[in-house]
């Protein structure tokens, strides 16, 4: 048990605890409850996954003039290095609110392929901070009240876009549990099948945060971010707004694009198997063909809140409006209240399904 308890909620990362009113495995990031058979099972697929993936890259570097304009700047608190057009004069940290100062031209960074831009502009993410206020339960009046919005800030968030191809073979212990009574007895009858699927399943551009500054949680939760924006990046695209430097490199990153990726697969062939009452992984195993990724800048609004000399943050999806974040609760507990993240991944499964034996 204690193995299932120190796993990583599938959604957004966060550590999972046991909740004793449901009986089930709970998020306090994302609220989303896991069977602890569930959790088994997803661990096992990890476990029987036996190659690991690897990947390519589709990068580029910058060209000849391309930086031109752009300055980097570092917080004298967390060192944290953002990147801000020529025009922007002193600012804070967007992360820990402390000052920045230039520490010179732009240089000797891979160059993002892809920047969505902003669409939500400052006012409609202020706007839609009042009214993730509205209406939650178990949150103190003078939260409401007292808060007071410190700062707002535009910053292009580094992800590391993961696309490949993978074949998954899967078999599963499913049983189907009848029940009835006469005038005498009540009786169950259990039949028991082993179950198999294998098919293959494509994945687009799973995102993975390259910063540490911005909390795994926080922005898996703030997705999905929809590519149909996407455009070649620009430097022009950074007028106004900042960026910040991705610190947590393609290879360092990988581990949760392969989690993630894993997870994803295990839940899509899961699914297939319906018509049973219960649902247990045997054996999963996955082959991955052709993968590559991408270095793309998703646009975020950073909001910091002052209440009783704290700082809440929260942050708005740029594309969609969609906000999460630290609301405190009257038992002073602090979950994460927001929608779950959600791969932005295109799948297409072909499945080959057959019941071995039924008991």
């Amino acid at each position: 048990m204690s193995a299932i308890l120190e796993q990583k909620c599938p959604n957004c990362g966060g550590a999972v605890e046991f909740d004793a009113n449901s009986q089930r495995l709970k998020c306090p990031f994302c609220d989303t409850e896991f069977d602890i058979a569930a959790m088994q099972q997803a661990e096992e697929f990890k476990s029987n996954s036996v190659q690991d993936i690897n990947w390519n890259s589709q990068n580029s570097q910058w060209e000849a003039g391309e930086t031109d304009g752009m300055n980097v700047y570092v917080c004298n608190s967390c060192a944290g290095e953002i990147v801000a057009d020529a025009t922007t004069g002193a600012t804070t940290c967007p992360y820990c609110g402390n000052q920045v100062v230039m520490k010179g031209q732009f240089s000797g960074e891979l160059k993002p392929d892809l920047v969505i831009p902003f669409k939500v502009d400052k006012k409609a993410a202020k706007e839609a901070l009042k009214k993730h206020f509205k209406g939650k339960k178990f949150v103190p009046k003078a939260f409401l009240s007292d808060n007071k919005l410190e700062e707002i800030k535009g910053i292009y968030v580094p992800h590391w876009l993961y696309s490949c191809d993978a074949v998954v073979e899967a078999s599963y212990t499913a049983e189907k549990i009848r029940r009835w009574s006469d005038s005498k007895n009540n009786y169950t009858e259990k039949s028991t099948f082993n179950v198999y699927r294998s098919g293959s399943i494509g994945f687009d551009n799973v995102p993975v945060d390259g910063s540490t500054k911005m909390p795994d949680d926080l922005m898996e939760s703030v997705e999905p971010f929809d590519l149909k924006d996407a455009v070649p990046f620009n430097p022009a695209y950074l007028a106004g707004y900042l960026a910040d430097k991705y610190d947590v490199d393609v290879n360092q990153s990988m581990s949760r694009a392969n989690e993630r990726i894993r997870q994803s697969a295990c839940d899509a062939f899961e699914d297939t198997v319906q018509g049973y009452d219960t649902v247990t992984s045997s054996f999963a195993n996955m082959n991955i063909a052709n993968g590559f990724y991408k270095y793309a800048l998703y646009p975020v609004w950073i909001l910091n809140v002052k209440w009783q000399d704290k700082i809440h943050t929260f942050a708005v999806n740029g594309q969609t409006g969609k906000i999460v974040g630290n609301i405190p609760t009257e038992d002073k507990k602090a979950k994460l209240i927001g929608g779950l993240g959600g791969l932005a991944a295109g799948a297409l499964i072909y499945i080959i399904a057959a019941i071995i034996s039924s008991l």
